[in-house]
C-alpha cells in the first residue's frame, strides 16, 4: 500500500518518529522534511509508479492522509489504461 511505503520511507530514511502517525490530524508540515527531504520522498514513490509529480510543494499544506489521498489519485490517474480511441 502507497501509505505504507511512503510512512516506511519517513521513519527508516527521514527519521520522522513512528508516534506521529497514530495522529489523525498530522500536517506534512509536522514531519519535520524540508523541501528537499519532501522531494527525496515523492522521488520514491515516482520511481516505484514511473511518472514525475508535477509540483511538490503543493503538499506542504496538507495534512498528511490528504498527501497520501493526493498521491494515490495521481498514481491511479498515471496507471489507468487508456481507453480504446473510437473508430469511424
Amino acid at each position: 500500500m502507497l501509505i505504507d511505503q511512503i510512512k516506511k520511507y519517513l521513519v527508516e530514511t527521514a527519521g520522522t518518529d513512528p508516534q506521529k502517525f497514530e495522529n489523525p490530524d498530522l500536517k506534512v508540515s509536522d514531519l519535520d522534511l524540508d523541501s528537499l527531504g519532501l522531494v527525496e520522498m515523492l522521488f520514491e514513490v515516482e520511481d516505484k509508479y514511473g511518472f514525475q509529480i508535477p509540483d511538490p510543494m503543493i503538499f506542504l499544506p496538507m495534512s498528511f492522509s490528504e498527501m497520501v489521498a493526493a498521491i494515490e489519485a495521481m498514481v491511479q490517474e498515471q496507471t489507468q489504461t487508456p481507453s480504446p480511441t473510437p473508430t469511424n
